[in-house]
């Protein structure tokens, strides 16, 4: 008894030892592909409607941010596509246009997106630009240094919205494709 025991101990660990076995293939890593996806807010702005009618002149707001980081060789050497989403909202009295300026170091420009948007009420603007195979160049994204904002009021400087704490509010965020290996 203890012999056929034995026996169909060494039978089933043959089986198992042949039928579970099969010859690695160390290659598959050359086939692997690794490419998440990023998400990041870039600006969030916001101008007051007072503030806006205290500003002599058409331009009511003009910013220069440093943004280096779409040069980082880690970003630049492994980026596939993007997208860069805006939402811009015009609670004021005023017409409004919002220019954004794509700088390189030397303050030549690559891009530029105009907003345009009537006075109160209006519904919150969303444009999605996508850079890559499928929109603008990635050489944009990938040698702009600086973004330059500037807000730009086409209508008064004394007209007040009855809307609470009425202002301009610009966001924009970004979700980039990178190939990691």
């Amino acid at each position: 008894m203890k012999m056929v025991r034995i026996l169909t101990l060494i039978m089933v660990g043959l089986l198992l030892v042949t039928s579970c076995s099969e010859e690695q293939d160390f290659d598959q890593l050359d086939d692997l592909t690794i490419t998440p996806d990023y998400e990041t807010s870039i600006f969030y702005v916001k101008a007051q409607e007072t503030l806006i009618n205290r500003v002599e002149g058409l331009d009511f707001f003009t910013q220069d941010f440093n943004f280096d980081a779409f040069e980082e060789p880690f970003f630049a050497n492994r980026v596939l596509a993007g997208v860069l989403t805006y939402e811009l909202e015009n609670t004021t009295s005023k017409p409004i246009e919002i220019r954004l300026e794509f700088l390189d170091e030397a303050e030549n420009v690559l891009d530029t997106e105009v907003f345009s948007m009537d006075p109160a009420p209006t519904a919150i603007l969303q444009r999605d630009v996508a850079y890559g195979a499928t929109g603008k160049s990635l050489d944009i994204i990938k040698a702009t240094s600086e973004i330059r904002l500037t807000a730009i009021n086409l209508g008064d400087n004394s007209s007040e919205s009855t809307l609470q704490d009425p202002a301009i509010v610009l966001r924009s965020s970004a979700q980039f494709t990178l190939d990691i290996r």
